[in-house]
């Protein structure tokens, strides 16, 4: 309502990113709805496991489908029309858990994964004008840290010695 209010456009679509036919039927809906996807924003996330030694199979599984597979089914789905239109942007939402150890091992991970695969793609694909960049952002207190917080109040604390601020962000 605020985007229409401001003369924008916008649509919500629901998909399991991690699911080929629900990416195909998402970007579908965009497509139809805007034309030629020219932004990729590959911003779904998900933390479930922690310490690997207790990990249960199922929730590596899932950290590593939202968090990596993702972006690989959607950058996928997307490439072949920024290829024909020779220009593109994919922006890969990253964690500074992909680049230095910080815990909970499947969602570092799969963002190390997602890094690499974004430096993949800015080379293979720049030279058909399609960009591809991560932003690695540290610890931000959203409301999704709220069940963390309620199991384990020191959390963010203990965090805070990670980063240089020596804090975690604020929304």
């Amino acid at each position: 309502e605020e985007i229409a209010a401001a003369r924008g456009k916008a649509l919500a679509a629901q998909a399991d990113v991690s699911v080929s036919a629900e990416v195909d039927a998402m970007v579908d809906v965009a497509e139809k709805a805007f034309g030629n996807v020219g932004i990729l924003v590959n911003n779904a996330a998900v933390c479930e496991a922690d310490n690997i030694a207790s990990l249960k199979e199922s929730l590596w599984d899932l950290d590593v489908a939202v968090n990596l597979k993702s972006v690989f089914l959607c950058s996928k789905r997307v490439l072949p029309g920024m290829m024909e239109r020779r220009r593109g942007v994919i922006i890969n939402i990253a964690s500074v858990n992909g680049l230095a150890y910080l815990g909970n091992e499947a969602y570092s991970a799969a963002k190390a994964g997602m890094i690499n695969l974004t430096q993949s793609l800015a080379v293979r694909y720049g030279s058909y004008g399609v960009r591809a960049n991560a932003i690695a952002p540290g610890t931000i207190r959203t409301p999704i840290w709220q069940e963390r917080i309620s199991r384990d109040p020191s959390v963010l604390d203990r965090l805070k010695k990670w980063y240089p601020l020596g804090r975690v962000g604020e929304p």
